[in-house]
């Protein structure tokens, strides 16, 4: 899986067009990709992203039933996710969190 991921990544680096709304663009979309391999729902899926100076907030909505899978035991899921966004934002220019809403 981390070899798709990777791809991921690789594809939307090469995205053109405006620095900052590709930026968070980039980075949900990435995190659209990851929850949507981990619900059983996907249709429900939802990421709402605000954009203020240099940051993002992407919130994830999901059926109440895929909410436990995308936070994970501990908070483990979710924390690899906000990393990995957090990672990607950090090479695009911008900074980013990540809030699931069940």
């Amino acid at each position: 899986m981390s070899e798709e991921i990777t791809d991921v990544v690789d594809s939307l680096d090469q995205t053109a067009g405006d620095a900052e709304e590709i930026a968070s663009d980039k980075v949900a979309d990435l995190v659209e990709y990851i929850v949507c391999g981990l619900v059983t729902n996907e249709e429900a899926v939802s990421l709402d992203v605000t954009d203020s100076d240099g940051s993002a907030l992407i919130e994830v909505s999901c059926a109440e039933e895929d909410a436990g899978r995308i936070i994970g035991r501990r908070g483990r899921t979710i924390k690899a996710i906000r990393t990995l966004a957090r990672a990607l934002g950090s090479r695009v220019g911008t900074s980013v969190e990540v809030e699931v809403l069940g």
